[in-house]
Formats: structure tokens, sequence, C-alpha cells
């Protein structure tokens, strides 16, 4: 060991590989300085160093013994599951597009668990209602979510008194199916397409309006993306609802009104309303006759509102991707497309890395709509 002794005046500097000391003059050498300080400050210190690798090893057993326990618990449960019933949250009243999505998966999955998965109805708060209950359940694989657009994309920028993170609270399991926007006139609203409302809405500004199922939903954002798109300006008038949205816009109370294909398509069909385009990249099967947005001189206006399944943070990876096998499986049935095909509804099932990125690009879209539009959080 090499020990320098360097003098600063009254006092000495001593070196020890890095560790410095400072003795005064009258203090031993060098060499003994630095045996006394480790015996002043580590009395044990022979020992210590004999000690110390012995409980690091006994340290990390223990870590990799708990992390084993941990995993091969994890592993267990989810070799047993299912071994009860399982429920699904579906943040909507029953009888909408949602509830439809998740009543014909949920039929599917019982038959392919041999457990029964059950619906609960959790509307309430813009959907954050349903989306708390599930991010605080337990991850054991018997508490899924049927997550929307809105409800991981949308109001977590509107709604700063939520209690859940759209992207730490859930593990993604599988997008399930999504469905277009459409852009409807009132009867008695003087425009026959796209191109004479977008003349009308330039002429004066602010005179038409339209109808929403609610402030800070995707009816509103689509209005409010499709303003920017086209450089005009519309009122917007909010309802609690599709359904009093819709019947503004039957009644001529509203000039217009943004919803789904699921919530309009019946009423064009029947004539009862005018369906001036969709917001899909081909037109559908349900109105052949509308328009795409790009058909209709309105570009880069492109619309789908998501419908996918959730698990609380934490769920082990096997149930996940059991339950992504299975949802996969089911969505290339005949008849489960068929019955959504029937709605409007196009299945888009995913592994759960693709619904992550979905729920990424959207989540950053709609941001910034709300952050240009100037869409007041609540």
């Amino acid at each position: 060991m090499t020990i320098d002794r360097l003098s600063l005046g009254k006092r000495f500097h001593c070196r020890d590989f890095g560790r410095t000391a400072f003795i005064e003059s009258s203090a031993p050498s060098c060499e003994e300085t630095f045996p006394r300080e480790r015996a002043r400050n580590r009395p044990n210190a022979t020992e210590d160093f004999a000690v110390r690798p012995a409980r690091l090893f006994r340290f990390f057993a223990a870590s990799i013994l708990a992390a084993s326990l941990f995993t091969g618990a994890s592993a267990a449960m989810a070799s047993e599951w299912p071994s009860r019933s399982i429920k699904l949250v579906v943040p909507f009243p029953p009888g909408g597009a949602a509830d439809t999505v998740a009543r014909i998966y949920a039929d599917k999955l019982t038959v392919a668990l041999k457990q029964p998965v059950v619906i609960e109805n959790k509307a309430g708060a813009g959907t954050a209602i349903a989306a708390e209950a599930v991010a605080s359940a337990d991850p054991d694989g018997y508490t899924l979510s049927l997550a929307p657009a809105g409800q991981l994309a949308i109001l977590p920028h509107i709604n700063k008194e939520i209690r859940y993170d759209p992207f730490k609270s859930f593990v993604p399991i599988s997008n399930l199916a999504t469905v277009p926007y459409v852009l409807a006139a009132a009867p008695d609203t003087p425009v026959a397409n796209a191109k004479e409302l977008i003349a009308a809405a330039k002429k004066d500004p602010g005179k038409l309006t339209y109808s929403s199922c609610g402030p800070g939903t995707l009816c509103h954002l689509s209005g409010e993306l499709f303003e920017t798109q086209t450089g005009t300006s519309l009122l917007h008038v909010p309802f609690k609802g599709s359904a009093p949205a819709v019947n503004a816009l039957l009644g001529n109370v509203v000039n217009l009104s943004f919803d789904t294909l699921t919530v309009l398509a019946p009423q064009i069909r029947d004539g009862k309303i005018k369906g001036l385009l969709v917001t899909s990249r081909e037109r559908s099967p349900q109105l052949p006759d509308v328009p795409t947005a790009a058909e209709a001189g309105v570009t880069d206006f492109v619309v789908d509102s998501w419908f996918g399944l959730v698990a609380p943070a934490g769920t082990p990876v096997e149930i996940i991707q059991r339950l992504n096998a299975e949802i996969v499986r089911i969505g290339a049935l005949p008849d489960v497309q068929a019955r959504l095909d029937a709605q409007g509804l196009r299945v888009t099932t995913s592994t759960p890395e693709g619904f992550t990125d979905t729920i990424k690009a959207d989540y950053g879209r709609w941001g910034k709509v709300i952050k240009d539009s100037g869409v007041q959080a609540f």
C-alpha cells in the first residue's frame, strides 16, 4: 500500500487510494493514521470485509426467492383461471353500441372459458365511474372492462378529477370493434351535401348549429375537427346522450349532428334526415349512397370510435394472453362479424401491443384537437 503525506502548513494531508485524512503535525505518520481511522470508524473492519459477501449473498438469495414465489403464485393462479364467473364492466346503459359489442363477445367467451361472463352496466361521469371501479379491482382476471375511445383517449385530457391513468391503470387485451361517425343534416336545413354545407357555414360563420351526445365526447370533438379541417365555424349544442341529440335533429331544432353510424344510419335510410358524409376511409355497406369525407372534399377527417377490452394493471400475463387468443378467435367467427355488421360495427381485434399503440395514437391526436380548439377541461 502506498500512502502519501503532503505538507499543508501546520497540517498534513494523507492519501490512501483515494481516501484522505488531515492530521496535525504532531500526529503519528500516515501509516499509523489510516489504521486508526479504520479502527475508530469501523471497529470490526476486518470482520466486515469478510462478512459483507455473505450478507450480500443472503440478500440476493432472499430477493430471488421472493420473486420466484410471486411468479409461481401468479402462474398457479393463471393455470387455475377461470374457476368462477367473470365480470365485464360496460360504462354505458344497456342497449347502445358499446353494450351490444360487450354482449356479443361475452356470450362467446362464456362458452370458450366455461364460466359465465356477466355484463355489469356502470354508467356515469362520462365513463369515469366504470374506469375507476375497474382500475381499483383485484388484478386476478375476474374483472374486465369494455373501454371506449373516449374513456382512454379523450376524458383524461378534459377531466382533471378522474382517478385513473389510461396507461398505468390498465392492461390492454385487444381492440374489439370500431364504428365510424356520420355527419347528418336536419330535414329543413337547406344543404344537400358537404360542399353546400361548407359554403353556407363560411358565408354565415357561427349560424349553423350541430348537436352532440355531450361536451367532450367524440361526437363533440368530431365537430371541432370538422371545423378545423374545413375552416368553418359552427355552433355546438350539447345534449346528454345520443337520443336527445338525434331528436333535436329530427325536429329541426339544430341543423346538423355528428354521431356514430349505429345511431344515425336507421334515420338516414328511412329518409328522416340527410346523410352528408361518413368518417371512414371507405363507404359503409349500411349507407352505400353516403360518400366518405375524402369523397366529399374534406381531407384528413377519419374518425373511428373503437371499443376495446382491458383488465386492471397487474393482471397475470398468462391470463391476458389467454383472453387475447380467445378474443381474436371469436372476432373471426362469421356469426360474430354478421351481428356486428348489422349494427354498423367492424371487427378490429388485435394484439395487446397493437391495441396499446391505438390508445397512444388517439390519445395524442385528440389531445391536440382539444388543445387547438380550446375545449375547456372540467
